[in-house]
């Protein structure tokens, strides 16, 4: 008997599943358009209406968006084109050099096998070795001016050295100034220790020296927590005659300064405010913006070689230690010029990335730092912040939206795009360029409710 499968799926499920595959594969692209309805049908043999139904499902599955006068077009859902999950343009990450991996292992290889190569291996000082600490003083000092050694100390990781900082200078129901939009993680780092958050007016050059003052006219707070160079999130740059500002009314009311100076090394502008004011400045410096996140080392340079003593005490309590390992690695990198040639490589394609984005965003909706990793980009009217980033996800793209960074409860219709994240600069174009396409068409940021 000749048993024969037949295929009961309906012609239109079978058009529709035909297409969704060629739109996942990434065989379809983003913006495709598809076939007229009417031609489709002859070439099919099939009536006009399997055709219509089949571009319904298409469109219910999210795949594909009809453009009255134009046709059907594949949605910018296809960012997850050839399988992948999508587009993340949320972690503020640096852009991976070539090679970045490999001079990893070659560089942990070369360290053991030096004589005493071994101590890394072991448990060491909260603080950080003094070989160590001394390479960290010489790269810091090319910045804050003569460094001695016993101020600065090893940390793994920026967070862990901000979260003991707070431990050491504030305590519950104590005030920390702030901008109106900061760094996620200090906000983190507030709402576990019990601080008071006290946001201050900024602008398109950062923290206002003027809010401060009347700040500490009325109140002054206990410390002063701020990114002066390609500020997170906004990538604003405090210029010199506000930072001078700032720090005469610091020791005019005797506040402490917090600088996170995350994207100092990537980008050449004015004196931090660490080599202003040393006495009254804890002054951070991560090497995860700079060279790459795996480190998880931060340096930071305090007033006097006591209060280090102090953090290093926190520290051991926090994290106990940074990875001696890592510590190891990116001193020998500080010495043998490594260091500044993945600053110098990161910093170059930073401005690629920065020049691809301005080509393909609108111009007078994005603030950014030629030399940063990220950029603020500011929704047309009539565009929700929250829908937006809904919106963008379904899509495939992460990004995110200013409520992640506001302190006062205003946030502005804005969002983050931070460019590293995304493997090379082809995958950036099609992100950015899915991402531009929403903003193009606001009724598209709408994600559909069911």
């Amino acid at each position: 008997m000749d048993r024969r499968i037949i295929d009961t799926t309906p012609k239109y499920l079978a058009i529709a599943a035909g297409f969704a595959d060629l739109i996942r594969s990434g065989d379809l692209p983003a913006g495709t358009r598809l076939p007229p309805q009417r031609q489709l049908a002859l070439e099919r043999g099939v009536d006009l209406t399997t055709v219509t139904r089949a571009y319904t499902e298409l469109k219910r599955m999210g795949l594909v968006e009809g453009r009255p006068g134009s046709g059907s077009f594949v949605r910018a859902a296809v960012a997850a084109a050839g399988g992948s999950s999508g587009f993340d343009l949320s972690m503020n990450v640096p852009p991976q050099p070539a090679g970045l991996g490999e001079g990893i292992a070659e560089g942990i290889t070369r360290l053991l096998a030096t004589p005493g190569g071994i101590s890394p291996l072991t448990y060491q000082p909260a603080g950080g070795v003094l070989r160590d600490r001394a390479a960290a003083a010489r790269w810091l000092g090319r910045r804050l001016g003569r460094l001695e050694k016993d101020r600065v100390i090893v940390a793994a990781g920026v967070q862990s050295a901000l979260f003991a900082l707070m431990d050491l200078l504030l305590g519950p129901g104590d005030s920390l100034a702030c901008a109106a939009l900061t760094y996620p993680g200090m906000k983190t780092i507030a709402a576990q220790r019990g601080l008071r958050l006290v946001g201050l007016a900024q602008d398109a050059e950062g923290l206002d020296p003027a809010a401060f003052e009347d700040l500490c006219r009325a109140a002054p707070p206990k410390a002063l927590y701020l990114v002066p160079t390609i500020g997170n999130p906004t990538t604003a740059t405090l210029p010199p005659a506000r930072r001078q500002a700032i720090v005469a009314t610091a020791r005019r009311y005797g506040v402490a300064l917090v600088e996170d100076d995350a994207y100092g090394a990537l980008a050449e502008d004015s004196a931090p405010l660490a080599a202003l004011a040393p006495e009254i400045t804890w002054h951070l410096a991560t090497l995860s913006k700079c060279a790459t996140p795996a480190l998880r080392i931060a340096y930071v340079a305090a007033p006097d070689p006591h209060a280090a003593l102090r953090l290093a005490a926190g520290l051991r309590a926090v994290s106990l230690m940074a990875s001696p390992l890592t510590a190891a690695l990116a001193t020998q990198w500080i010495d043998d010029g490594t260091l500044d040639a993945l600053t110098a490589a990161i910093r170059a394609e930073n401005q690629a990335r920065q020049r691809l984005a301005a080509t393909l965003l609108p111009v007078d909706a994005v603030t950014a730092n030629p030399d940063g990793n990220h950029l603020w980009l500011t929704l047309p009217a009539g565009v929700g912040r929250t829908g937006f980033v809904a919106a963008a996800r379904e899509a495939g793209l992460l990004v995110v939206a200013s409520d992640a960074f506001d302190v006062t409860g205003a946030a502005p219709e804005a969002v983050r795009l931070s460019l590293g994240g995304v493997p090379d600069r082809a995958a950036l174009r099609h992100a950015l360029t899915l991402l531009a396409d929403l903003l193009r068409r606001p009724a598209v940021a709408t994600p559909a409710i069911v």
